[in-house]
């Protein structure tokens, strides 16, 4: 009989492989309920100021899930053109992902919950 590893197993050792983190989906949930427990902080946050008005409608974007295609279609632009504004945002609040810039959106008071 030949040793083999859960299908789900491989998986999680493939996402981890690939440099992404893998977090449990109950550790998921704790994460999202404590962060949605904290105040939601004053919207004009300094963090914003860095912005141009465009930048904050990509963050806005970005925060409510849309994808470099759909941002391009959203804001009339080209796919790169989208890209670059994300990328402009990582750099700026030095995140390593998108899933940060959400984050961001969030502590600075930028949208809420329930608001995207």
């Amino acid at each position: 009989m030949k040793d083999t590893l859960p299908a789900d197993l491989l998986a999680a050792i493939r996402v981890v492989a690939a440099g992404d983190a893998l977090l449990a989906p109950s550790i998921t949930r704790r994460l999202i309920e404590d962060f949605l427990r904290r105040p939601i902080a004053q919207p004009e946050d300094a963090r914003l100021d860095q912005l141009t008005a465009r930048e904050r409608e990509v963050l806005m974007a970005v925060a409510g899930g849309m994808s470099n295609a759909e941002l391009a279609d959203e804001l009339f632009t080209s796919h790169a053109t989208a890209k670059t504004h994300v990328s402009h945002l990582l750099t700026k609040f030095a995140a390593r992902d998108r899933a940060q810039l959400v984050v961001v959106a969030y502590e600075t008071g930028l949208i809420t919950p329930g608001q995207v």
